[in-house]
Parts: C-alpha cells; structure tokens; sequence
C-alpha cells in the first residue's frame, strides 16, 4: 500500500533527485540503481513487486526507467509520488541538458567528456551485474521460467524485435500455467489489459498548425513520445525523421550531438529532446520539448499501474507478467553484453570494473558513489 505521509514524499523527491543526476549508463544503468535504492537499501518494494513494476513498462511505449521511478513514486506515495517521482527523476539530466546546449551554441561543440565516460562506463555495469544478480534469484522461480529466459536472451542477441519477445514470453508462460492448472478453473487472458493500450499508443499527440513552432515542438515529441519502443537508435530515426527531415529545424550534425548529449548524460536519455529543443527555441523550446517527449509516461503509468495487482492475483495474468518479467531480465542481459563490449577495452577498464564490482557486493557501497569514484578515476587516467 503506498504511503502517502508528506516524509514518504519526501523520501521520494531525494532519491530520485539523486538518481537523476548520477544515474548514468542508459536504462539498464537506472534500473540495477534504482533496485539498489529502493529494494536492497530501503525496501519501499519486494524483488517480486520490482520486477512485475519492470516488466509493466516494457510492454508500454516511452522512457522504460522514467517509467518505473514513476511507478516506484506511486508505489511509495500514492498519485502525488507518481508526479514527484517521475519530476524530479528528469529535472536534474534536463538541466544539464541545457546547461550542455548553451555551451554547444556558444562555443560551437559540446564540453569535453570522454574522460569520465571511460571510467563511469565500466563501472555501471558492474552495477547493472549486481542488480541482475539479486533480480533473477527472484524472478528464475522454476525451470519453464530459466528455460524462457534463456530463450529470450537468445532471440534478443539474433535480432528479434524486443517487444516481440516480451510478448512471446507472456503468452509462453500463460500457455504453460494453463496446462498445468488443474480441470475446472476459469481462465482470463494473460494480456488483455495491455492490448488496447499498445494499440492506441498513436493516438496521444494530435498534429499541431506549422504557424505555433512551440505548439509543432511538443506535438512532435509527443507523438514520439507515446509511440517509441526500442533503443537509443530507433529515438535517432524518429528525430531524423521529424526534425532533419519534415520541419528542417537540425542539420544531421546537430541531431548527432543531440544524440550524443543523451548519452553522456545522466537520467533519461529521453532529455535529447531537451536538447533538440533549446537549439531550435532557446528556454521556452527546451521546456516545452521536455513535456512533450516524457508526458506520454506519466499517462501510460497511471493508466497501467493499477492494473498490476490484478494481473498478480489472476493465476494465468500473473504467470505471464512472470514470463515478461524474465524476458525483461534477458534484455538486460544482452544490452549488458553490448555495453561491457565498448566500456571494458583495456585493463585499466577491467580493473575498474572488477574494483567496483567488489566495493558494491562485499563491502556494500552505495552504486552513486562508485559511479562518481569512477568518474573521477576516468579523469585521472
């Protein structure tokens, strides 16, 4: 039950203040911080409760880890946690953002980073691998479900759209708990509640008149918004598409570096809308675009969310959430796989990783200030 005390809210706005402004290394970065924060340090939720909240917001379009600090704050603090969590989660990376663009047009090239990119990388999967660890012991509760996992990364690393996968994993695991229940029982479809939310997912933005800039701004990132599913690189086409192609406002340079911003930063890598605005609109366009893009979240949530305990307690609902679950464990994987392949290149990197590996599982360390000692130790080397 969420707890709606202001010190419960409270407690929301500092951890994911915190997390939006050192969580680095994309979606699976957040995810293995935020399961430290808020299930192994402070236990707001079970690893169950955590990964049914995971598995929920991949099959919903936008920003996976915006989405689950948003369903975190509800889980914490009622609708107001969902707001507090979901701002505050975004408000430090978008500043940065801007903070980043207005040195870009000034100067005509973004800050100098790679440095601490080289020893945070190495770092974060080190803290996504401890997260993995402490959710698959949760989530792997039976062989068919080792045996979905398993299939899952292998579909991921042949190139099988991921939605797909999720999907195929639900029905897996609702077709098995169908067989094996015994005669008599009622069924209910595994997920019947997210279908008509996957299949008007096009329909939140509306188009805008090309005489209100503003107004094209956050339509388009709206639209972007609740549609997206996939990576870094499918946000990339759709920015390619809108904003090179149709409006014309980013020459493919500018949209790189948009890119790029997202990517180096910390906290959503959705804020390359932040970007993309205040280039194009100064102040006003970054916040607008800001909206935009992360709006779509905030209603898919509250529109999901309280569907979850019903899947739970639906005995063939909750077995597939469980197959999205370890399907969701197995994207993780491959996209660890991914990142350990460009972020440990030498032994320095290697060191760093095993170094934090060690501090985060023996000695305990809060995952923010290793991420921070590795930046550090990034500059140093």
């Amino acid at each position: 039950m969420a707890d709606t005390e202001p010190t419960a809210l409270g407690q929301v706005a500092r951890v994911f203040l915190k997390l939006g402004t050192v969580a680095f290394g994309g979606p699976a970065g957040h995810i293995a911080m935020m399961e430290e924060e808020v299930v192994r340090r402070r236990g707001w939720l079970s690893h169950a409760e955590f990964l049914d909240y995971l598995g929920a917001t991949n099959l919903i379009p936008g920003p996976n880890s915006t989405e689950l600090a948003i369903h975190i704050g509800r889980a914490r603090a009622g609708w107001p946690g969902l707001l507090v969590a979901g701002a505050c989660f975004i408000l430090p990376a978008a500043l940065i953002v801007i903070a980043i663009a207005w040195a870009y047009l000034r100067f005509g090239r973004l800050p100098a980073a790679l440095g601490v990119l080289a020893g945070v990388k190495p770092v974060v999967i080190a803290v996504v691998l401890q997260a993995l660890w402490g959710l698959g012991r949760s989530a792997l509760k039976s062989p068919a479900l080792v045996a979905l996992a398993a299939a899952a990364v292998v579909a991921l690393a042949l190139g099988v759209h991921e939605l797909l996968v999720l999907l195929g994993a639900a029905y897996a695991a609702g077709a098995i708990r169908l067989i094996v229940r015994s005669p008599g029982t009622t069924t209910t479809p595994a997920l019947l509640p997210f279908g008509p939310m996957l299949a008007g997912a096009g329909a939140a933005a509306g188009a805008a008149t090309a005489t209100a800039p503003l107004w094209v701004l956050f339509a388009t990132f709206a639209k972007i918004g609740a549609v997206l599913f996939g990576s870094g690189y499918v946000l990339l086409a759709f920015l390619r598409a809108d904003f090179v192609g149709r409006l014309g406002w980013l020459t493919e340079r500018q949209l790189l570096d948009a890119v790029a911003v997202g990517q180096i930063t910390p906290g959503p890598v959705f804020t390359t809308a932040t970007f993309v605005g205040f280039v194009t609109n100064g102040w006003p366009g970054a916040v607008i675009a800001t909206i935009g893009i992360f709006l779509p979240a905030f209603v898919f949530v509250a529109l999901s969310g309280p569907l979850i305990p019903w899947l739970r307690r639906s005995p063939v609902a909750g077995a597939a959430l469980d197959g999205v679950n370890v399907a969701s464990l197995g994207l993780m994987v491959v996209v660890t796989w991914q990142l350990a392949r460009a972020a440990i290149v030498d032994l320095p990197t290697a060191g760093l990783a095993v170094v934090a590996l060690v501090l985060l599982t023996r000695f305990r360390f809060n995952s923010a200030w290793v991420v921070l000692g590795g930046a550090l130790a990034g500059l140093a080397l």
